[in-house]
């Protein structure tokens, strides 16, 4: 199941030079709090009060997912994870990436942020699984028309228009003139003797 990864537990109290630690803290508590009852948008405006706090930005970034606005979660959770020098929290911001690209049907990218995350992580049960699933979306995507075509029948073709007695006439000389021809060309060609079948 995909499902974006969440920190609103305390990990570590990183130095901010805006806000002091203690205040980042109070407002990541009130964010969590908010984020738990579902206020998302209320919640998303406390984190970005500690926005200089990587806990803060990665809370942030889900209540921007939760809040449908997956273009936005994808670009705070890139930044994350390129910007962060915690293998944790660069992990799981690779996971939620992966999580939004799956959902925009993007399995290339997805694939790639799911790579990403196990090479941080290589315990997450998690992107090892929504990993498969994505290469199977990407086989699924990359099949032949073939199987389309076996999924979705041919369509009954529409009724012709119908002919007057004239075109009806030619129609019928001109089939008699094609069968006249294939009967000659069937008479003219010489019989094969003793043909054999290729067993493969």
């Amino acid at each position: 199941m995909r499902v974006i990864k969440t920190i609103l537990i305390f990990l570590f109290l990183p130095r901010v030079s805006d806000v002091n630690a203690q205040q980042a803290e109070e407002i990541i508590k009130s964010g969590n709090d908010l984020y738990k009852k579902g206020e998302y948008n209320k919640a998303g405006e406390e984190y970005q009060k500690a926005s200089i706090d990587k806990r803060a930005k990665f809370n942030y970034g889900n209540t921007l997912y939760k809040q449908d606005k997956k273009n936005d979660a994808s670009e705070v959770f890139k930044e994350l994870s390129t910007k962060v020098d915690k293998p944790d929290l660069r992990s799981q911001a690779f996971y939620n990436k992966g999580v939004i690209l799956s959902s925009q049907q993007k399995p290339e990218e997805s694939i790639e942020a799911y790579k990403n995350t196990l090479r941080l992580n290589p315990d997450d049960t998690q992107a090892r699984e929504n990993l498969q699933k994505a290469l199977l979306e990407l086989k699924k995507k990359n099949t032949p028309k073939k199987e389309e075509k076996k999924k979705n029948p041919p369509q009954k073709k529409q009724p012709q228009p119908k002919l007057n007695p004239k075109q009806a006439d030619q129609k019928l000389k001109q089939l008699q003139q094609k069968e006249k021809e294939t009967q000659q060309r069937v008479q003219k060609k010489p019989q094969a003797v003793n043909a054999q079948v290729k067993d493969w």
